[in-house]
């Protein structure tokens, strides 16, 4: 397969031009259009819709495109291996992240990592809704869960404990629970889908944190939304000790039952499909988010 023809249609999948991809590979736009079409019929598909302003791609170029950068990340890393090429960190990282925590973390560090590397360009989804990886061709993902995708790799970047919290103002009103149990006569706010959680004391699983069994009248699936409705008393919520460490310490948020947390073995977790090279571009975010971020987290100082 001509690596040179897959490298044009990637970049004109990103610009949605023809002419302009051709024009940064130096290919004149009758030669990038023709190298196109002769892909096109090498694969037996219609990769690209083509107008008279702009392309688009068509379902099978949505397809293909994951594989296209995989080939490419391949070949760039056998030259590697071969001594040839550039081991600079270049070209466009696609990375994923909850939408909190990279509010908090990530976006505050970004300007120092793309000074350090004008070669990469970062193209962020932050959301807490999480992306499929290889369908949406993400080079990485920060997902705060346990590991259970076996077509997945990764690097742990910290712990996740999550915990109880609630403000002052509703423990005021409604008490203070003693024992898990007793969570059932509370407002739970849940986040999400209202599923029980486990909660694990010092000697093992004793009890659950279920919103249904209260009858939860409030579900969040952002995560900065549950917790500015924890402080403004809403009810008790389970939060990640990474999001609410400051609200703790400046007493906006007190924590419930604190010899429990949630047991569910979760933590941060910075993933790329099993089936990717790592990259350089890969490598070097990864380790710039390891050392500013999961080195000593400020959470757990």
């Amino acid at each position: 397969m001509d690596t040179g023809a897959v490298r044009l249609f990637v970049l004109a999948a990103e610009k949605r031009n023809i002419s302009a991809a051709g024009r940064a590979l130096d290919m004149a736009p009758a030669v990038a259009s023709a190298r196109l079409a002769k892909l096109e019929r090498t694969l037996g598909a219609d990769l690209l819709h083509r107008s008279t302003r702009k392309v688009a791609l068509s379902q099978e170029g949505a397809d293909f495109l994951p594989y296209a950068r995989e080939i490419l990340a391949q070949e760039s890393a056998a030259r590697a291996a071969l001594g040839l090429g550039s081991a600079a960190a270049t070209g466009t990282l696609r990375f994923t992240a909850p939408s909190t925590f990279a509010q908090l973390y990530i976006a505050p560090v970004l300007p120092e990592f793309l000074q350090m590397h004008p070669g990469i360009r970062l193209d962020l989804r932050l959301s807490d809704t999480q992306y499929d990886l290889i369908e949406g061709s993400f080079d990485l993902a920060l997902r705060n869960s346990p590991l259970e995708d076996t077509s997945l790799k990764g690097r742990k970047l910290a712990d996740d404990t999550r915990i109880l919290c609630a403000s002052p103002g509703y423990v005021e009103r409604h008490g203070m629970p003693g024992e898990p149990r007793e969570l059932d006569a509370h407002h739970l706010i849940s986040f999400g889908e209202p599923s029980p959680k486990q909660l694990v004391g010092a000697g093992g699983p004793a009890g659950h944190f279920d919103p249904r069994r209260a009858g939860s009248r409030l579900a969040v699936d952002d995560g900065l939304s549950l917790k500015r409705a924890t402080i403004a008393g809403a009810g008790i919520s389970i939060n990640s000790i990474w999001s609410v460490h400051a609200e703790l310490s400046d007493g906006s948020l007190v924590r419930v039952l604190p010899d429990y947390e949630v047991g569910d073995q979760s933590v941060l977790w910075l993933l790329y499909p099993k089936s990717n090279v790592l990259t350089a571009k890969v490598r070097v975010f990864m380790d710039y988010l390891l050392d500013r971020i999961g080195k000593e987290p400020v959470w757990s100082r």
